[in-house]
């Protein structure tokens, strides 16, 4: 359906693929994996035909549909969510705003003498969007548009008043409701929450076309795709089987790989040591020559390519006191809509509180209350004596000065520190060498992300508050954080959409529902065993 035959290319000085090939056949789901930079994105331009390969071809079978879906979502605004969303879905979106203004013009007391040719008119613009099957096509962009969590107010509001994140999940709409033949999605599954993701997983379990896809969270990769297309070092490697398949064929392939490299080193280690030892005797230069010979014939097998990654090392914080937090009655609401009516929660050392909830339950708001960033209308919150706080915000990369470099952001942050211990921290959290002297406004989200933490904990905090932490992090990255949040020895509370993430850190969940406040003891696994939900949006 799509193959790439011995495709090459180059963007300015990094080649991204050398002489690489893959094929993706009807109805296949496959993930595409790489580290960041390794040419994901070029390969969806390829395919669109917004790029071409420097060498070799992309060849798309005759009349395939692609709809594809990418970061960059371009402008919206004058249009309802759910025209926007329709507008994908091609000549019937046309023929329905056609609708929307004859209706409108029907109405108007000024165009009354028009009446009988609008009504004409509208008979005919009518009977073309049944045709298309136009009302269904609505029910559908609302029923696609509700599943990714929008209100009804959202969906008929102009799309021009929602935030970054919401015009990205018009634009995956738009996509979805496409039903192409072929869909190439660019991170879905960011600016998504916990309810949206599950419901885009069955939406595209359920998909019969072919999809690639890239996703930096590894539970919605696993449960989708049946093929995994690696970039490394240039070329394409095909796995078939889920994410977590692959990554156990990678580490086996890498290590038969290593110890191959490590026997023919000793070979030829014993063979220069021959050659050396001998080469100045008559007697044995026929040996030595033929030795010599065997060497130059022999191919070279490469070391397994090392990685590049991130390695978080958190400073040991002092202990705190066995009371971390407690919330005592405490009511909040942001004009009508009330968040919480006497709100009690209590937080002890050690615990590791996920806290879960619909979109706009208020997860991130009891955050904000426990940090301090914003006040309870009624009711106590009393942080513990010898309790230090370290809070990520959503909002806290968008205040970093895009003029200062990493290394003076970790300065103004901390005026005292020397140099050295200032470098070293960079170093833990992946800014080595050049890095350091990057300006902010040019640092990626992840990169962002990272330096946020380090900002955050240099001088070691024993609770974490964490705002969605995993949000802009690749997988690896999101890994090594894990790693170096399971080691982490005070207390947490947080936010996050990564069931991965939430699965391998909490230890207690608070569930926050109109309903009222659920507390669980255990972690995320158990609760999703025990509720058989694996998110508070989806109990029916």
């Amino acid at each position: 359906m799509i193959r790439l035959e011995n495709i090459s290319k180059q963007n300015g000085h990094q080649i991204l693929f050398i002489e690489a090939a893959a094929a993706i056949q009807r109805g296949e789901k496959v993930g595409l994996v790489g580290p960041n930079g390794a040419g994901k994105s070029t390969l969806f331009r390829m395919i669109t035909g917004q790029e071409s390969p420097d060498e070799g071809q992309v060849a798309v079978d005759r009349g395939v549909t692609i709809g594809y879906f990418s970061q960059d979502v371009g402008e919206m605004s004058g249009r309802s969510a759910v025209a926007e969303a329709m507008d994908g879905a091609g000549p019937v979106s046309e023929v329905g705003a056609q609708l929307h203004e004859l209706e409108a013009a029907m109405a108007d007391p000024d165009r009354a003498d028009e009446l009988d040719a609008l009504v004409e008119q509208y008979g005919e613009v009518q009977a073309r969007f049944e045709e298309l099957d136009g009302y269904a096509l609505e029910g559908r962009a609302r029923e696609v548009l509700a599943g990714l969590s929008f209100s009804q107010e959202m969906m008929d509001g102009d799309v021009g008043a929602l935030s970054g994140g919401w015009k990205m999940r018009v634009a995956l709409a738009r996509i979805l409701l496409m039903r192409p033949d072929a869909m190439l999605l660019d991170e879905p599954s960011n600016h998504l929450d916990l309810e949206s993701l599950i419901w885009l997983e069955d939406f595209l379990k359920g998909y019969e076309g072919a999809l690639l896809m890239t996703s930096h969270d590894r539970a919605f990769m696993n449960r989708i795709v049946n093929k995994i297309v690696e970039i490394d070092g240039g070329s394409l490697t095909t796995y078939a089987g889920d994410y977590e398949f692959y990554e156990q064929q990678r580490a086996l392939s890498e290590k038969q790989q290593q110890a191959q490299f490590e026997r023919q080193q000793a070979m030829l280690a014993k063979e220069i040591k021959f050659i050396e030892r001998f080469k100045a005797r008559a007697s044995h230069a026929a040996q030595v020559q033929s030795r010599v010979k065997k060497l130059e014939k022999i191919e070279r097998v490469e070391p397994p390519r090392r990685r590049q990654t991130v390695s978080f090392d958190f400073p040991p914080a002092p202990r705190s006191g066995d009371d971390v937090i407690s919330v005592k009655g405490v009511s909040k609401a942001y004009g009508e809509r009330r968040i919480y009516d006497a709100l009690d929660f209590q937080v002890r050392r050690g615990e590791r509180w996920c806290v879960m909830g619909v979109n706009g339950a208020g997860k991130s708001t009891l955050l904000k209350l426990v940090t301090g960033t914003t006040q309870p209308d009624g009711g106590s919150i009393t942080v513990g004596g010898s309790v230090k706080v370290g809070y990520f915000a959503q909002h806290a990369m968008e205040l970093l000065d895009g003029e200062r470099t990493v290394f003076q952001s970790l300065e103004d942050a901390f005026p005292q520190a020397g140099q050295g211990s200032l470098r070293t921290l960079a170093g833990c959290f992946g800014f080595s060498g050049d890095d350091i002297e990057k300006k902010c406004r040019v640092l990626s989200g992840g990169e962002k992300a990272r330096l946020v933490m380090a900002r955050m904990l240099y001088d070691p905090p024993n609770l974490l508050v964490l705002d969605e932490p995993t949000n802009h992090l690749d997988m690896a990255t999101k890994e090594m954080l894990i790693e170096a949040l399971s080691r982490f020895e005070g207390t947490m509370l947080f936010v996050s959409h990564d069931r991965h993430f939430l699965a391998a850190l909490s230890n207690r969940v608070l569930e926050l529902t109109p309903e009222g406040v659920h507390h669980y003891g255990g972690g995320y696994t158990e609760y999703v065993a025990r509720t058989g939900q694996e998110a508070p949006g989806l109990r029916h």
